[in-house]
């Protein structure tokens, strides 16, 4: 394994300006996770503020059990005595709980997370562990219930799970059928090539299902397989536990909503203000908390003094709202812009792993920490990876194809090369005959104009018909140079899919499994003992 640095592009200008730029936009965040000092001033306020968060002992008791459910590891037990103990520290990150663990990223978030933490615990000489938080209150079902793998045929293949008929309420909250697992199961089972690795991620997958009355069990599950020898503590914020620990403050968001959103609308001002798009809706009316009624998920929003959903199905005064708080707990969850306040008054956060686009979000969060007593962590950019096995390098260099070609310029170096084998630069050679025609021939209509002004429309007809054919042409012999040497084009579409997917970076599209059922359990740890640092770069693991 050979790890290189390389660019990726950025689907974030506020978040390629926080990792490179940091100057223009520090008014947006709290502190620059490049400068030591940093994390020196964010030990110091966590000694500090420890009365502000939720009680060590009561927040590790519930951990324990969910862990124990389903991350029953001794080096996670270690973790969370540590967690426990005052003075330790933690790095947090997190992820909806996709299909089969979802997309890569999730993973080199997870990986993140744990690197980070082992780095901090060196800085810091200070315990620290490493903490992944599971969106099991999101309840957008799309999001989260399908993952891609390739095909030996090249294809990009979507395995998708199907809702099941109901309310639309929290993806922890909802159900998954032993007839779901199936068709899920057999779909991936289908599509992953034989080899050695395959029986045991088959029978992983369907005991994790079997294990499972939800996506996010399963998906606790197979994170614990993947990274609970390395202690990485689970946590799902849709457990009916962690609801009753969070009553305090959900009621100090309850106390203080008028205050929270005022900041956020500050913020969305200064940061449209600066040219950069808003990553999440900031209004005026909305709550920012979601409250579950009949089974869905439903956002509210304040009205005349009452809490409300946009329909009015359900209205409460401020009093009203304690009191459905004390009662029912397990009913209320946060939205994109209190979560990471609810993260903050849970956990000892040194530092809190985001992609690009959570790090957007987050500058709209920064002045709405104090308005609790808590304050914005350091933001760590989760690293980047693409993988590239040894046959993809060998077509690369045979085609003289570099990571930034594949990335920027794949269709004119694929044109360039196809057309360099016959010896004709095709493109070129028929827009000059194009032109050499339009230069003989419009000059010929309009002298005809002078026998009869009919003639220069049905001249300029005919001059289009002709052009239109001399396309057609050109299309045609691409297409016969592409049969030509369909063999080696088919390595160029291999290349494309392998790194780039339906346009996107790897991360973002393939699922782990089918790089697993390639490499063996085991390159998720050659990865840690490869990438020593953490860094922000992207990085290409090239495979053996």
């Amino acid at each position: 394994m050979n790890v290189v640095s390389d660019s990726l592009k950025s689907g974030s200008a506020l978040a390629d300006d926080y990792i490179n730029h940091f100057a223009r936009v520090q008014e947006l965040y709290e502190a620059d996770f490049r400068e030591e000092a940093a994390w020196g001033s964010r030990l110091k306020w966590l000694d500090e503020s420890e009365e502000t968060r939720v009680g060590r002992k009561e927040l590790v008791s519930c951990l324990r059990k969910y862990n124990k459910r389903h991350n029953d590891h001794q080096e996670v037990h270690k973790s969370l005595d540590l967690l426990e103990q005052t003075g330790t520290l933690a790095v947090v990150g997190g992820q909806q709980s996709g299909l089969f663990t979802g997309s890569l990223l999730v993973v080199y978030k997870a990986l993140t997370i744990i690197l980070a933490a082992k780095e901090a615990q060196e800085k810091l000489q200070r315990p620290v562990v490493p903490v992944f938080w599971i969106a099991g209150e999101d309840h957008d079902w799309d999001e989260v219930n399908h993952t891609y793998v390739m095909t030996p045929e090249l294809e990009i293949a979507k395995i998708k799970m199907d809702a099941a008929p109901g309310p639309k309420g929290p993806v922890s909250n909802t159900p998954v059928t032993s007839e779901q697992w199936r068709k899920a199961l057999d779909q991936l089972a289908v599509m992953l090539p034989d080899s050695a690795n395959k029986p045991e991620i088959v029978e992983l997958l369907h005991q994790s299902a079997k294990e499972s009355d939800n996506l996010s069990d399963a998906f606790a599950k197979l994170l614990g397989r993947l990274f609970g020898e390395m202690g990485l503590i689970l946590l799902d914020s849709a457990d009916p536990g962690l609801r009753k620990l969070e009553i305090s403050v959900f009621k100090r968001m309850i106390e203080h909503n008028d205050e929270l959103g005022q900041t956020y609308q500050s913020a969305a001002a200064r940061i449209t203000g600066k040219g950069y798009q808003l990553q999440a809706d900031v209004t005026a009316e909305s709550a920012n908390l979601f409250y579950i009624y009949q089974g869905n998920r439903l956002l509210l929003q304040k009205q005349n003094g009452n809490f409300t959903d946009r329909k009015g199905a359900v209205s409460f005064s401020k009093e009203e709202l304690y009191h459905e708080l004390e009662s029912h707990p397990e009913r209320f969850s946060n939205n994109v812009l209190t979560r990471p306040l609810m993260q903050e008054s849970l956990l000892p956060v040194l530092c809190t792993v985001l992609g690009q686009g959570e790090i957007s979000y987050w500058a709209i969060t920064k002045d709405a920490f104090p308005v609790l007593g808590l304050q914005m962590p350091i933001l760590l950019p989760r690293m980047s990876f693409t993988l590239v096995s040894g046959t993809l390098r060998k077509y690369m260099d045979h085609f003289g194809l570099s990571f930034q070609d594949v990335q920027h310029r794949y269709e004119e170096k694929r044109q360039n090369w196809l057309n360099a084998q016959a010896d004709l630069h095709i493109e070129t050679r028929f827009e000059e005959t194009r032109e050499a025609f339009a230069k003989l021939y419009g000059p010929l209509i309009h002298e005809l104009g002078t026998i009869q002004p009919g003639l220069i429309p049905l001249g300029e007809k005919n001059m289009g018909k002709i052009l239109e054919q001399v396309s057609y042409l050109e299309r045609k012999t691409k297409q016969a140079l592409e049969q030509q040497h369909e063999a080696a084009l088919r390595r160029w579409e291999h290349i494309y899919v392998s790194l780039f997917p339906m346009g996107k970076p790897q991360e973002r599209v393939y699922n782990i499994f089918y790089y697993i059922n390639r490499y063996g359990f085991g390159w998720i740890g050659e990865i840690l003992g490869s990438c020593t640092r953490y860094t922000a770069e992207h990085q290409i693991i090239e495979m053996q």
